[in-house]
């Protein structure tokens, strides 16, 4: 169908949760007020795409067979998305503009991803959105991530964090606490392809070998692993699991301050047993800890460098830092039709 359309998709921050997903964990991400934003036009012909981001263009004909080769590298994403949807995709010709920082663990490839599944004409639920855009990620990049980023931001709440099974998929909006903001600030650039994430996601795989499904372990199930590395990367993965229900228990009470400690104890479990922290990280969380009014502090996505999220009492300022209210869900507005969201904004 022919027409203008404006899609618009946020980034994501997790406040607690990292590295459970691939395991079939739990996490809660919660959706920011950063977007990319795709403006287009339905047409038929090539599907040509501009970058506020990157001078050079996309430009591919459907059906794409190897997106993974195309360039320039921002545009395998979309080119991915395109190869997942299959006969499904409709061209069209458009730019893409973000206010997501990109390389900060803020889920920009994954808002790329979900932006260039409505653009290309996606219509179908949050959960084969979030789907599509984990496998197009696979495609493009050749990391094993698991399906957090992309299912958060799908199914974005306004004003909630969301506790999310990524075995079952099924999420549980949590309200936040009206006392408190959540903050977040860049530190380092990271990239997970070519990182030593994949070999976290094998060292995981290792251990279900060993004690069976992460998401079902004990401690004592953890106990029986020999291996140091091995035992140390599981241990993480229960335990977190562990901090993320203790975490949505605190925030239904209201009980902050115990929710803050939880995020401290998460990022001494990923820079000791998972050891994806830096030292630059390590020294962000603990100075940006030591400030009054500051209930909890850790780094937030795959790790190996990217952002601090931090838990605070409102109000609370802290230099060189911004509060990131909790943005609404994905919105599309295609032409005419009302603007579309996944599931709801409220």
């Amino acid at each position: 169908m022919d027409g203008a359309f404006r899609v618009r998709v946020p980034g994501r921050v997790n406040l607690i949760g990292d590295h459970t997903d691939y395991t079939g964990g739990l996490v809660m991400p919660m959706t920011i007020d950063r977007w990319t934003m795709i403006d287009g036009i339905r047409r038929s012909g090539p599907v040509e795409v501009t970058s506020d981001a990157d001078d050079a263009p996309l430009s591919f004909t459907l059906p794409v067979s190897d997106p993974a080769r195309l360039d320039p590298p921002w545009g395998r994403f979309v080119a991915a998305v395109a190869a997942q949807m299959g006969a499904e995709a409709q061209p069209f010709a458009g730019r893409v503009t973000t206010t997501i920082p990109i390389g900060a663990g803020l889920s920009s490839s994954a808002a790329l991803e979900l932006a260039a599944a409505l653009a290309l004409g996606f219509d179908g639920t949050v959960a084969d959105l979030a789907r599509l855009g984990r496998q197009a990620e696979l495609e493009a990049t050749g990391v094993p991530c698991g399906i957090m980023d992309q299912l958060c931001i799908a199914a974005g709440v306004a004003n909630h964090a969301l506790l999310i099974d990524c075995h079952t998929l099924s999420i549980d909006p949590v309200r936040m606490p009206a006392d408190v903001d959540v903050v977040v600030q860049f530190v380092q650039h990271r990239q997970l392809a070519g990182s030593e994430y994949a070999a976290r996601v094998a060292q995981c795989a290792e251990a279900e070998k060993l004690i069976g499904p992460l998401r079902a372990a004990t401690m004592q199930d953890v106990d029986r692993i020999r291996d140091r590395v091995i035992h140390h990367r599981a241990r993480h993965v229960v335990s977190e699991n562990a901090r993320v229900r203790e975490f949505a228990e605190a925030l239904r009470r209201g009980a902050v301050v115990p929710a803050g400690h939880l995020m401290l104890r998460s990022h001494a479990s990923l820079r000791d047993d998972f050891e994806t922290s830096t030292a630059a990280m390590d020294a962000a969380v603990a100075s940006v800890a030591s400030i009054p009014g500051v209930l909890g502090a850790r780094m937030t996505g795959g790790g190996f460098g990217g952002c601090v999220v931090a838990l605070v009492e409102r109000g609370t300022m802290i230099p060189g830092w911004r509060v990131n209210a909790v943005a609404g869900a994905v919105g599309a507005n295609l032409g005419s039709t009302p603007e579309r969201t996944a599931p709801t904004s409220e």
